[in-house]
């Protein structure tokens, strides 16, 4: 996908179409949202095949291996597909690989929680529309419906069991003292001692949510807020990196590339080139 944000319906043509010669199981370079007002969705991810009937609505983070195949359900089929690249609202789409870890899909009721994240999804559509789309705007939408969406998920977690509300918990609170520091020279001792456990028990509950290490997410996260820095700002590599914990600008860049696979100026350049 070569551009920041795109978002487009799947009505009874293209659910057709697409039933007909499904993709193969694949992986994508950006996040997918997918919110079924009717019809039903045949989604195969984390090696198992579900089939949901709308209204519902469907995450899926990048690099996961997966198939959706809309389907008609009563002769209809119509939902809304949204495809963004992490960094369009990296801070937001951290926060959800925690959320959506163990189920790409939440079942809502037609009711108006639901009719209302239709109506931010119209809104979406039409700032699109315009010659020049203000992604700032866009953005926003964005957000406010991935808030209002983990607002119906967190509703859902009631029925964890013990263990797995603990684990979520956990991890949840792991992102929040994550978000107030990862800026800072801190490592896993650091967290595990403000979550009251040993960095062992954390690195263990990381690894089995979003399969990387407390180090690794930690990394992660800085390198995030870099792309940020590098798209909305006008600091240059150096001070970026510094502010990030990273004395030398050539190690920096080295960290940034082995993640990406681009040198921060040429992810900037890239950036730059989408968003005119």
């Amino acid at each position: 996908m070569n551009q920041l944000f795109q978002i487009f319906k799947v009505d009874n043509q293209l659910a057709t179409k697409i039933s007909a010669a499904p993709d193969a199981p694949h992986n994508h370079d950006f996040e997918e949202l997918i919110i079924a007002i009717e019809g039903k969705l045949e989604h195969f991810i984390d090696f198992k095949t579900t089939v949901l009937e709308a209204p519902l609505v469907s995450f899926v983070t990048k690099g996961k291996v997966h198939r959706v195949i809309p389907k008609l359900k009563d002769g209809n089929c119509d939902m809304w597909v949204m495809r963004f690249k992490s960094e369009f609202i990296p801070e937001t789409t951290f926060q959800l690989y925690a959320s959506f870890h163990n189920h790409a899909s939440l079942k809502f009721s037609c009711n108006d929680n639901f009719n209302r994240l239709l109506t931010i999804c119209g809104f979406i559509n039409e700032e699109m529309k315009q010659e020049v789309p203000d992604f700032s705007v866009v953005k926003q939408l964005l957000s406010t419906l991935f808030v209002m969406i983990e607002s119906e998920n967190n509703k859902s977690t009631k029925g964890l069991n013990g263990m797995a509300k603990t684990k979520n918990t956990t991890m949840q609170n792991f992102l929040q003292i994550l978000e107030e520091n990862y800026h800072r020279p801190l490592g896993v001792d650091f967290y595990a001692q403000k979550l009251f456990m040993s960095a062992r028990n954390l690195n263990l509950i990381c690894n089995n949510i979003l399969h990387q290490s407390v180090s690794e997410l930690i990394e992660t996260r800085k390198l995030i807020e870099a792309k940020n820095q590098l798209i909305h700002s006008d600091k240059n590599i150096a001070e970026i990196g510094f502010e990030l914990g990273y004395a030398d600008k050539a190690y920096f860049t080295t960290v940034f590339k082995k993640k990406t696979g681009q040198t921060p100026t040429e992810f900037r350049e890239e950036m730059k080139n989408l968003l005119s």
